[in-house]
């Protein structure tokens, strides 16, 4: 069974000029895992989590594992055997039921899928029944190996409404993050967004701006934004497992700016909290091989 786009985003596909292409991707959304991404699932070590915490702030959250820590035991469910780090601002909300979205992703293959239900704690971390399952296209997946484990003594949650100077060059260097939107209803979604390292625009310590780049005309993320600005981003130190999560307010900006090379429109991010967890993942990766979709980036591009 396939399921119907909310209004927020067929206002988006409208306002892109995709609605006839959003229709034919919409039937690639479903409602139950199928085998071959149960097997997918079993195979990954990390997954990233979007979900609002108790002050309807968003965010979004890396866990990790050993391969099988995530699973598919049935087609409506997915039982993840971890939660949060110690410090993640999701950690005290993922003891409550809670609308959450999900997306697995192997940067080793360049494979990901996202699920979209609603979470209920277990005794080994959560259980997510799915109202939304579908895979992406390989398209602005850095191609990334795990090269060992480090250290996951996660050190106290450093909590701030500003990004501090190590937190920007993070971010302006970044060619990879993971963003948390939510619909009108509450329904969460987790997505990945990624380009040539500065293809995220630091503008300031409160104040980030990104492309939007063709993608596969769904406008998920996009549309949940049109009913609510609410959005959480995660950056990941790949090499030493620190993560920076930020949340806040984000808006689109439909006309595309000439100087942003490959971008159909771009999105503003207006910081408000701002969460760095050293060490948080134990997961170790290699240099990264640029996706080859990855538009180039103009001269003063990011900061």
């Amino acid at each position: 069974m396939t399921v119907q786009y909310h209004p927020g985003e067929r206002m988006a596909q409208q306002l892109a000029g995709l609605r006839a292409e959003a229709e034919m991707s919409r039937l690639a959304i479903g409602t139950s895992i199928p085998a071959v991404a149960a097997q997918f699932v079993a195979q990954q070590p990390l997954l990233v989590l979007g979900a609002a915490d108790p002050d309807e702030r968003m965010w979004a959250s890396l866990l990790v594992g050993d391969p099988g820590f995530a699973a598919a035991p049935d087609e409506r469910t997915l039982d993840v055997a971890a939660v949060p780090a110690p410090g993640d601002p999701l950690r005290a909300a993922l003891t409550e039921p809670v609308p959450v979205g999900v997306i697995l992703i192997d940067p080793s293959t360049r494979r990901r899928m996202r699920v979209n239900g609603d979470a209920e704690p277990t005794p080994e971390g959560l259980r997510i029944t799915a109202n939304q399952v579908y895979a992406n296209c390989p398209k602005y997946i850095q191609q990334r190996r795990v090269d060992g484990a480090g250290s996951r003594a996660v050190t106290t949650a450093r909590v701030s409404d500003a990004l501090s100077n190590d937190q920007r060059r993070l971010i302006a260097t970044a060619d990879t993050f993971f963003v948390a939107t939510r619909s009108a209803a509450g329904a969460a979604d987790a997505s990945h967004r990624g380009g040539s390292p500065g293809f995220v625009q630091v503008l300031g310590d409160r104040s980030l701006r990104w492309p939007d780049y063709v993608g596969n005309a769904m406008m998920m993320t996009l549309g949940n934004l049109q009913q609510d600005p609410a959005a959480g981003l995660l950056f990941v130190d790949w090499a030493a497992g620190t993560t920076v999560q930020v949340s806040g307010r984000a808006e689109v900006e439909w006309d595309a700016d000439p100087d942003l090379p490959g971008a159909r429109r771009q999105v503003r991010f207006d910081v408000e909290r701002v969460v760095q967890l050293d060490h948080a993942s134990p997961l170790r990766w290699t240099a990264p091989v640029p996706s080859r979709f990855n538009p180039p980036l103009s001269e003063g591009s990011s900061s």
